[in-house]
């Protein structure tokens, strides 16, 4: 079974149980829906492709689906400028993950690891690094290598490289799903511990210290006695 196959099958118990639910009403999105697009990816990725030239054709599953949904969630930010940050950091993921497949051997053999676990990582670290939100994280880890997949296209095209390209198809579906799953997972891990740690310094502020809440306190009986002390000489 696919990689990819299982960690959304991880990813849609957990929704299922509601272990999602505060991530992903975060994102404005409900569990049920989160579900469905589950299934919906991974049915899609046993519908053929829709063929969009003769070497190019895009995958239901891998590509369809969570551009539909990556579409939502812009619409859905709250500012523009969190709209701005979801397509900058979508392009550099992308060329990012274009590079690293020109850097990476073309013998997958040669490697430790597959090399669309690699895209699929790099993807998802940038989407965490530089996004601005869970929702900004999501649209990059998949925008980003749906984005290099075109590139990869383009540079067919330009350079005459005979190849089939399947957008979001073949071992790129890994890609999306592992780019996506890391840059929310770390979004969601990092953020909610950082928010804990900024709540508890900014608690620990504003509560005033027992010692320094004494002391004024004594002063000001010091200086209420004093100026008693004084009226009755008077």
């Amino acid at each position: 079974m696919p990689l990819s196959y299982i960690l959304l099958s991880i990813t849609g118990l957990v929704v299922l149980f509601g272990f999602a639910h505060r991530v992903l009403d975060r994102m404005k999105m409900t569990d049920t829906w989160a579900f469905l697009v589950i299934i919906g990816m991974i049915i899609g990725t046993l519908i053929p492709n829709i063929p969009i030239t003769k070497t190019v054709s895009i995958n239901i599953g891998g590509a369809v689906i969570p551009i539909a949904v990556c579409v939502y969630l812009f619409l859905k930010a709250e500012s523009t400028r969190e709209r701005v940050n979801a397509v900058v950091v979508s392009i550099v993921a992308g060329i990012a993950v274009f590079i690293a497949g020109r850097i990476l051997p073309a013998e997958p053999e040669a490697m430790i690891i597959e090399p669309k676990y690699i895209y699929g990582i790099v993807g998802g670290l940038i989407a965490y690094l530089f996004s601005r939100s869970r929702r900004s994280a999501f649209i990059a880890g998949v925008m980003g290598i749906i984005l290099a997949n075109v590139m990869q296209a383009v540079s067919n095209y330009l350079t005459g490289t005979r190849g089939a390209v399947s957008i979001g198809g073949a071992g790129f579906f890994d890609s999306v799903v592992i780019s996506m799953i890391i840059a929310v997972f770390l979004s969601e891990i990092i953020g909610e511990t950082r928010e804990k740690i900024q709540g508890g310094t900014s608690k620990k502020h504003l509560e005033p210290r027992e010692g320094m809440a004494s002391s004024l306190i004594d002063t000001n009986k010091k200086e209420e006695g004093d100026k008693n002390e004084q009226k009755e000489d008077e």
